[in-house]
């Protein structure tokens, strides 16, 4: 199989994968017991904390390891808005963000969080001006994701901040798409808390990351737990967040030389569609709009993304039709109409996503496909 669906998860680093053996051989105990084995799980988790935080230029106080980066969305703006004065629980987020933002929305509404939705500009950008306009005198929170997982378009944090810090309005950002893939200081972005995911960095399933700067006052979601000081239930996995910061540290430690594989991928398979004709187009314009490297939200001219993710599945290579958080939804992606993408359109989207072992030959195979797909099963036949 060719697998091009990276932004949904990427395979387990070797050696990653081992260190996840060894710990659960050695490090098996429970971090808050006092014997030694104990001893030794606390250790190797406070060792992953002041790693991980060294990563996105934080301190290690301020890190709280989740079971990944939905639950850290989800604890990390519900845990602010709590710890919140009266008289702050507005929060003001995007149209765009991860379904588990979204989807918890009405459930904040519901515990009486007043929330507002904004909508970017026709480039898919949130800008200070649209930002600003949703701010009012009770406005404590904003979520702003770093970049969306369908179209890549990364959002301009270091230029919202201020607005906010003027304010006294903390900030939080889904930076699971971004991790390991762009540089991240959070200190220069100006970002208070970011949600972190292993999945995506090469680490195993089922393992977080939330970063909370200690000057934002929080109360925990979940009352009467003391793992992760109160932040989350439950035993820490020390072998799953050792194997996570490992092999998040091999995707910081080789930033740069991703990103430039990532963009020559980029460049190539838009290229190499258009010299064959192949009607692959993508959904935003590089030219106006940063995007994540990896990601390649694209339409394909006349026929349903659902369609040709099939027959590329029957062919032996993995692509996605979106988010997999929403994968088998039907619904007009939130995202695509706030690029002005009418619900039509929206069913022409594929999302084709790259690794580190991604080859322009594992792309060729791709666009070949795609050049005998032309003109079969077209949309409303």
């Amino acid at each position: 199989m060719i697998y091009l669906d990276y932004a949904a998860a990427a395979p387990m680093d070797e050696r990653a994968l081992h260190l996840l053996t060894e710990l659960s051989r050695e490090a098996y105990g429970n971090s808050h017991s006092l014997h030694d084995i104990g001893g030794r799980a606390a250790n190797v988790l406070e060792y992953c904390r002041e790693k991980l935080a060294s990563m996105i230029s934080g301190v290690k106080e301020g890190i709280y390891f989740t079971s990944g980066g939905s639950e850290s969305n989800l604890l990390t703006i519900q845990s602010i808005l709590n710890g919140l004065p009266e008289g702050r629980k507005h929060l003001v987020t995007t149209v765009m963000e991860h379904a588990s933002i979204r989807n918890a929305l009405p459930y904040l509404e519901r515990l009486g969080y007043r929330v507002t939705l904004i909508e970017p500009n026709t480039g898919g950008i949130v800008t200070k001006e649209i930002l600003e306009q949703a701010l009012e005198p009770d406005t404590g929170l904003v979520s702003i994701q770093h970049a969306n997982s369908e179209t890549g378009i990364v959002q301009p944090l270091a230029e919202l901040s201020p607005l906010l810090r003027a304010r006294g309005i903390f900030l939080h950002s889904d930076m699971v798409q971004t991790f390991g893939k762009l540089p991240i200081d959070i200190r220069q972005l100006g970002v208070d808390a970011c949600s972190l995911s292993s999945h995506k960095v090469y680490g195993p399933k089922g393992v977080g990351a939330t970063f909370l700067h200690p000057r934002v006052p929080w109360q925990p979601v979940l009352l009467g737990t003391n793992h992760e000081r109160g932040f989350r239930g439950g035993t820490v996995n020390v072998p799953g967040i050792g194997a996570f910061v490992t092999a998040a540290e091999h995707c910081v430690e080789n930033q740069a030389e991703l990103f430039s594989h990532f963009r020559q991928l980029h460049t190539y398979l838009f290229t190499q569609a258009g010299r064959l004709g192949i009607p692959l187009t993508p959904v935003v314009s590089e030219q106006y709009t940063e995007v994540a490297p990896h990601i390649a939200g694209c339409l394909f001219d006349g026929m349903e993304g659902q369609y040709v993710m099939l027959e590329c599945n029957r062919n032996g290579i993995c692509i996605s039709t979106g988010t997999a958080c929403a994968a088998g939804h039907q619904e007009h992606s939130p995202s695509l109409a706030a690029i002005g993408l009418r619900k039509e359109e929206a069913l022409r989207f594929i999302r084709i996503s790259f690794g580190r072992s991604t080859t322009t030959e594992h792309l060729d195979r791709l666009l070949t496909l795609l050049a005998s797909l032309k003109g079969a099963n077209p949309i409303g036949d």
